[in-house]
């Protein structure tokens, strides 16, 4: 059997901000074909695990490897999408269409005034089908609803066929049936493209079922192979805060 690298092997992470402890001696492996998410709350540092991940913070002591690379060497960044926060949100008054917006994702490998191939303008069109916005390229975003433009910059993430996405705090300003159109679209990128998927949220109740991993943040770090479990563990809600019997709650509609 070949051995495979991680997609993300991070060790001993620590992260400090003026004088303050942000992250504590983190350390986790993300295989490829993981489905994960990152719970914890607010404040308690899972953004900012996220910007060390994607290189955008340096560690303050503690080791991050990227498929198998350490950090300085690792290139490839196209190989990982990243959604940020308030995705949603993306700005009303922003003059571009769909298709404008999901190009930037493919062209932002090769920067920005590079013609498009053939290769890309396909990659760009199967990320548009893939999140069924094709029918919208030429609307303007800013006539788009929260649940269209979550779809849109997903589909921005994946023009650039990444191996992995990164979504943060997706659901902002989302309504509950895109929400759930969205963890359908979610988990048929795992199954079907066995992408690595890793989002963080406060809102675990929607995902359960789907997940395979849950990385619970509070400065340190709990990890748990069995969401199902955990999820009804009280101690977890006590240490997290985290209202666990809300979990389930999508099993009694």
């Amino acid at each position: 059997m070949k051995f495979i690298s991680p997609v993300f092997e991070v060790s001993n992470l620590t992260f400090r901000a003026n004088e303050q402890s942000i992250l504590e001696e983190i350390s986790l492996t993300i295989l490829p074909g993981d489905y994960c998410a990152i719970i914890g709350p607010n404040g308690g540092g899972k953004t900012t695990l996220i910007r060390l991940l994607l290189g955008l913070e340096k560690p303050t002591s503690g080791h991050i490897k990227l498929f198998g690379q350490p950090f300085k060497k690792f290139k490839r960044w196209s190989k990982i999408g990243y959604v940020p926060q308030r995705a949603a949100g993306l700005d009303q008054n922003f003059p571009a269409t769909v298709l404008e917006v999901v190009k930037m994702g493919r062209i932002a490998t090769q920067g920005f005034f590079a013609k498009a191939t053939r290769e890309d303008r396909e990659a760009i069109e199967e990320a548009m089908t893939k999140m069924d916005v094709t029918d919208i390229q030429n609307k303007l975003v800013g006539e788009l609803s929260g649940g269209q433009r979550q779809r849109v910059m997903i589909a921005r993430a994946l023009a650039s066929k990444p191996e992995v996405l990164i979504l943060d705090e997706p659901n902002t300003g989302v309504d509950v049936i895109s929400q759930k159109r969205f963890y359908k679209l979610l988990k048929e990128l795992n199954a079907q493209e066995k992408m690595t998927i890793i989002f963080i949220t406060h809102d675990i109740g929607v995902i359960a079922d789907d997940i395979g991993r849950l990385f619970t943040v509070n400065q340190t770090l709990l990890t748990c192979n069995n969401p199902k479990e955990a999820i009804s563990c009280d101690d977890m809600s006590a240490l997290y805060g985290i209202d666990a019997h809300l979990i389930h709650n999508h099993h009694h509609h």
